[in-house]
């Protein structure tokens, strides 16, 4: 039974193939030969097991510089699942590795074992207790997910890591999670009450909180695993509890080493939780597979600070102070930080709110019951830290504050402290900011001494970072800027983090307040505590592992931060063929092939965080449908991981890229803009380049021939698709899905209207002068919406010419024939650049066409396409970046008017979605945007047949959408959208934005 069949046959959601997004793709992998432990895993478990070469890749990364190949992959669909594995591989000495969203920066989820996959099916909320705020869930249930069900009870898991969109309980517990909120709530084992674990022979037990008395009583130094368990645990309590005391920091923020210093502090009261031991110990203890944990009441609202500074100095000196007044968050912001974000267009506007002279801020966040109480507390800070700095009463270095109040405004202030990743992750350079002392803490009123010493140690190896984050409890994150691919700069990355561990032990701290040991740190555990509790830790790791076979080598074992490096000096990468499109980053089409950090941004929920990325993923959750997974296989084919040539593999092509609709939803949303759209157009060239292209490509690679044949003999070519049988014909000879309604031609076309038609604002008394391009579907399929795009734009006093060409290039850059759409692209610029110097503006009703011109242009012609691309516009765009639209005397909507929009994923990724909503409201118009991703249409993505089930499992993301947003008419720019919403959301055909806007002309 191949992958996809066990999917389709376990997935009870999906009993009809023809609804199954995976029914017709088959994630196997390359075919290998079945050793016994594959047969013998799959007879024991209900799960699908996977060992195949690609699912060992796709694994073989997490979040951090790490990457070690494991011995294959099971995804379990329960605890008996669980059991069944660990106990076949305890008894062949196969190591096992239980892995969540893959988000660890410190190397602890790869590992040459047998992983647990415990996200795809182990992740369910079983039961909510509110009354006693408990709430009991699987291990592989995502922390977004787990606080949308508890949002309705006004409750919440407290601990908020960046990455909680798609990280799980499981792995918080497992790395100690914490977040920005650690003044206020501290970290996971605060909050772990008890688990279901599966120990080291297999056996499921329960841990949770046990008096000292039990705890003795049940310990066995030479019975049972669980025996030996809760001896040695006693030992430790009975034995060690003074050099625990001694050697660990007086800090809440430490989740190095394992969790004895909580064991101690409960021990003190004459009990002990078990389950919290487990916090912290990466997996090397057991597997958790259900956790009770506590909740905390959602805050009624919260107000924030911007408290800014000459230098880091200052404000790390003014950090004592401002903790007195009770925080619930406060974060740094650095000068380098600052720099960098003021050079992107992404971020500038949000530096710009800062005062001159501003070269470090913290971002000091409270939680309130009123609106009144959380401007009062701010107040209070100011009052203290500015207001009274000439008094003479107060030694501040705050100079000046802003305020946020509303959602918008503190919704801004995070957006500049969370612009750290984008921009340090986004290097495409050889260098590049690696997380090996990311977390170090130290107690907040050393952290002036510890920023200077730090950035001492930083120059004396010829490299500099950022530090900024979680100021408040005295964790700073510190990436610096090391060439992994260069032997010295390797040694300098061990040579900073051994001069750091020093000083971090100087100082009281940890080698890690939030990301954990792992590969990055392990080695660094045995200095931080010294040799007997770092035999401690080894005696307790034995205990519950007596043959080391949980992820081996981490927290007390012997992985070396500086191999299994994914770029070593032994790395080569080789393209296998000369890029055609313009690659303006550093490395050119390499750099962007290995910009992937692996942060997982692109498994995020979007029924629970929204955002565009990645559909795929969201809808058949299979790593090798995320951008992650696509860019880690794109570069490890290319890097000698794979076979040599096989990303221009059938099987390649097929398994890794063919899924990929193209939306661009990656280059907005991923941290390290990984644009895999653009990565896909290349390789796909290329792939026709080497083995040629199907009747099916060609055929939507030209569509726009097509579609004026279509046009030119209407009715007659409607109604031959819809003679009985045509349908069913097409999809067996062809390969178009016989379940899509396909467009019907109009006869007379936009260009055959504007020709008897002509304009109707002369040029003389135009507020300006615009070409509207008449896209394929706009001239031969839906002239109406052409027609009402001129009427609004006369409307708003522009003096309107068509354009005589009707292909944009996208349909062939979609399908990979790069050739044929610079060919087109060429012809474009060469057509209407002269336009353009005699001062009209080009502007396009569909949005993929008008990013095409705006963007796609650009990557195949460089700057000869410059003129074109700052000229175009989409035509809501068009109205609200010139204000066309003052012009217009609307009339005023009735009461039921209100509209649901839409946008399109490459007007959302070039950031240009915003403007149709505002002229829609300034139309008079009540618009509820969603938060949404790609429809799953994608052109012509969702009329092939092999791709008509995850087509609609995307566009079902979206209609779900659609039924909770507020009721009103649903509106969409893309025809694919529209097509989409009316197959799958049973919406009559939305209209277009501009056709709303005719619908209200006065």
């Amino acid at each position: 039974m191949t992958a996809s069949e066990r999917d389709s046959t376990i997935d009870q959601e999906h009993d009809d193939p023809a609804t199954d997004p995976r029914a017709n793709y088959d994630y196997s992998g390359k075919s290998v030969e079945r050793p016994a432990l594959v047969s013998d895993l799959e007879g024991l478990v209900d799960g699908e097991v996977r060992f195949d070469e690609y699912t060992r890749q796709l694994y073989a990364t997490d979040a951090s510089a790490y990457e070690v190949t494991p011995v294959g992959v099971v995804f379990p669909h329960d605890t008996a699942d669980v059991s069944a594995t660990v106990e076949y591989c305890a008894e062949r000495k196969v190591p096992v590795l239980p892995r969540g969203g893959g988000t660890s920066l410190a190397g602890q989820a790869v590992n040459e074992a047998v992983v647990l996959d415990l996200a795809r099916h182990m992740d369910g909320v079983i039961e909510i207790d509110s009354d006693a705020r408990r709430a009991r869930v699987q291990a592989g249930a995502v922390l977004a997910d787990v606080n949308a069900d508890l949002e309705p009870f006004g409750l919440k898991f407290a601990p908020d890591p960046a990455a909680g969109n798609r990280s799980v309980i499981g792995g918080a517990i497992g790395n100690n999670s914490t977040g920005a909120h650690s003044l206020k709530y501290g970290k996971t084992d605060a909050y772990v009450e008890s688990c279901e674990v599966v120990l080291a022979d297999g056996t499921v037990a329960t841990f949770g909180e046990v008096t000292l008395t039990e705890l003795r009583e049940r310990a066995d130094p030479t019975g049972d695993l669980r025996g030996r368990i809760h001896a040695e645990i006693a030992r430790i309590v009975d034995e060690d509890a003074e050099a625990v005391e001694e050697a660990y920091p007086a800090m809440k923020r430490n989740v190095s080493g394992y969790n004895l210093n909580v064991l101690i502090e409960e021990a003190a009261e004459g009990s002990v939780n078990l389950a919290r031991l487990l916090a912290g110990s990466e997996g090397t203890l057991a597997v958790v597979t259900e956790a009770e944990v506590s909740l905390e009441p959602v805050p009624e609202t919260t107000s924030l600070a911007f408290l800014t500074y000459r230098s880091v100095d200052a404000a790390m000196e003014d950090m004592p102070h401002v903790l007195e007044h009770d925080a619930s968050a406060v974060e740094l912001i650095d000068d380098v930080l600052l720099d960098l974000a003021r050079d992107t267009a992404e971020f500038a506007e949000v530096a710009g709110m800062l005062p001159d002279g501003t070269e470090a801020a913290l971002l000091v966040e409270f939680y309130a019951e009123t609106n009144a109480e959380g401007e009062q507390k701010v107040a209070d800070l100011i009052d203290d830290r500015i207001s009274k700095a000439g008094s003479g009463e107060y030694n501040t270095s705050a100079f000046a504050a802003l305020e946020a109040h509303n959602d918008a405004d503190r919704a801004s202030f995070w957006k500049l402290r969370k612009a750290a990743m984008p921009i340090l992750l986004g290097r495409t350079s050889d260098a590049k900011h690696i997380s090996f002392i990311e977390d170090c803490a130290v107690p907040p009123e050393h952290l002036t001494e510890y920023v200077q010493s730090f950035r001492e140690i930083l120059a004396e190896h010829d490299t500099f970072a950022s530090f900024y984050g979680h100021a408040g409890p005295g964790v700073l994150h510190v990436r610096p800027l090391i060439n992994t691919k260069e032997p010295l700069e390797v040694e300098a990355m061990e040579s900073i983090a051994d001069a750091v561990t020093d000083l971090i032990v100087e100082y009281g701290g940890s080698v890690s307040g939030e990301h954990g040991d792992g590969r990055a740190r392990t080695q660094w555990n045995r200095k931080l505590y010294g040799d007997g509790l770092w035999e401690t830790f080894r005696s307790l790791k034995t205990a519950f592992d007596p043959d080391w076979l949980f992820n081996p080598g981490h927290v007390c074992g012997d992985v070396d931060m500086t191999e299994n490096l994914r770029f070593d000096p032994d790395y080569e990468f080789d393209a296998g063929f000369d890029p055609v499109l313009e690659w303006d980053n550093e490395n050119g089409f390499r750099g962007m092939a290995e910009l992937c950090h692996g942060c997982g941004g692109c498994r995020g929920k979007q029924d629970t965080t929204g955002g565009m990325m990645c559909p795929t993923y969201r809808a058949a959750n299979e790593e090798v449908l995320s951008t992650r997974g696509r860019a880690n296989m794109l570069r490890q084919a290319m890097s000698g991981d794979l076979p040599e040539g096989e990303a221009f593999d059938v099987e390649f092509m097929h398994e890794v890229l063919d899924l990929c609709v193209g939306c661009k939803g990656c280059s907005h949303d991923c941290p390290s803009e990984v644009d895999m759209a653009k990565l896909k157009a290349e390789v796909t060239h290329e792939y026709h380049e080497r083995h040629g292209s199907g009747l099916r490509d060609r055929l939507f690679a030209n569509v726009d021939t097509f579609a004026a044949l279509g046009s030119a003999t209407a009715p007659l070519s409607n109604w031959l698709t819809s003679i009985p049988g045509s349908r069913r014909l097409m999809e067996a000879t062809v390969g178009i899905s016989r379940t899509r309604d396909l467009p019907t031609f109009e006869r007379d076309t936009l260009q055959d209207w504007w020709a008897t038609r002509g304009p109707r604002v002369s040029e003389t008394d135009a507020a300006r002068k615009a070409l509207l391009f008449p896209d394929t579907f706009t001239n031969y399929v839906n002239p109406a919406i052409g027609k009402d795009a001129v009427r609004v734009l006369e409307a708003a006093g522009v003096h309107i010419d068509l354009a005589e060409r009707t292909d944009s290039g996208r349909p062939a850059h979609s399908k990979g024939f790069l050739d044929q759409s610079r060919t087109t692209a060429a012809a474009n610029v060469e057509a209407l650049d002269p336009r353009i110097a005699d001062g009209w503006d080009v502007v396009l009703v569909e949005p993929s066409d008008a990013v095409m011109f705006q963007s796609d242009y650009c990557d195949l012609l460089g700057g000869a396409a410059d003129s074109l691309a700052s000229n175009a516009y989409g035509v809501c765009e068009y109205l609200d970046m010139f204000q066309l639209d003052d012009a217009i005397d609307w009339t005023s909507p009735t009461s039921s008017e209100q509209l649901v929009y839409h946008g399109h994923c490459h007007q959302k990724s070039t950031k240009k979605d915003h403007h149709a909503v505002g002229v829609l409201r300034r139309a008079g118009y009540d618009v509820s945007p969603l938060d949404s991703g790609c429809c799953g249409m994608a052109g012509t993505f969702g009329y092939e047949a092999e791709h008509d089930s995850l087509s609609r499992a995307i566009g079902g993301i979206l209609s779900d959408q659609v039924a909770e947003a507020p009721d009103g008419m649903v509106v969409a720019p893309g025809e694919s959208c529209r097509s989409q919403l009316e197959d799958v959301a049973g919406e009559v055909e939305p209209p277009h934005p501009v056709e709303a806007l005719a619908a209200v002309l006065d």
